[in-house]
């Protein structure tokens, strides 16, 4: 892609999508800008012109893969078709289902990302974890739900719970990519739906 046949919104997106590829392959420090650049033939000029800094080039990834995930994350957990214990299964189903696609590789960006750059910058530390918050409420949402139609256990508050759900998931995600294979995912879900959250 060229600059000269492309819109700035275009070489900006393309940028991000080739940029967020990496970073799932291979994590942000072995993700350089002149790999990036190659890959899209953009001069170093132009991704200046977007981007202030590495570190910055980050969040807007960051952003940009969110901006999809909840989206999906929204359509899989307010779905009216669904109970609620329902929508959250299918929530581990579908992600389950990327992870087994990849060989078990790449993951989540967000959780990959947290684990290599937490400690290393504030900047991406801060946008990482208020994308944790996001989503870890909109699983909270979900489970009040479920508490409140009598589905879900209500021994703990729904934001308690989700935050188990998010940090088990994302640990089992973690463990499934380790020894390439999907089982702890299956056994995080058996444990979840039938001791953990179940009415």
């Amino acid at each position: 892609m060229s600059p000269k046949v492309a819109t700035k919104q275009e070489t900006k997106t393309a940028l991000l999508q080739v940029g967020m590829d990496l970073m799932l392959e291979k994590g942000y420090t072995n993700t350089g800008i002149q790999e990036v650049l190659n890959a899209l033939g953009v001069p170093k000029g132009s991704f200046y012109h977007y981007f202030d800094s590495k570190e910055n080039y980050a969040v807007e990834i960051i952003h940009y893969f969110n901006q999809e995930y909840s989206a999906n994350l929204l359509k899989i957990l307010r779905n009216p078709q669904q109970k609620p214990i329902e929508r959250l299964k299918a929530y581990c189903e579908w992600s389950k289902s990327m992870l087994v696609a990849q060989e078990c590789r790449k993951g989540c960006l967000i959780g990959n990302l947290s684990q290599e750059m937490a400690d290393q910058s504030e900047v991406l530390r801060k946008e990482l974890s208020l994308v944790m918050d996001k989503q870890r409420d909109l699983f909270a949402e979900c489970i009040e739900e479920g508490q409140k139609a009598g589905q879900i256990k209500t021994n703990r508050s729904a934001k308690d719970i989700a935050e188990l759900f998010a940090a088990g998931w994302g640990g089992a995600v973690m463990r499934a990519k380790t020894i390439k294979s999907p089982q702890p995912l299956d056994v995080f879900m058996d444990l979840m739906f039938e001791d953990v959250l179940k009415a």
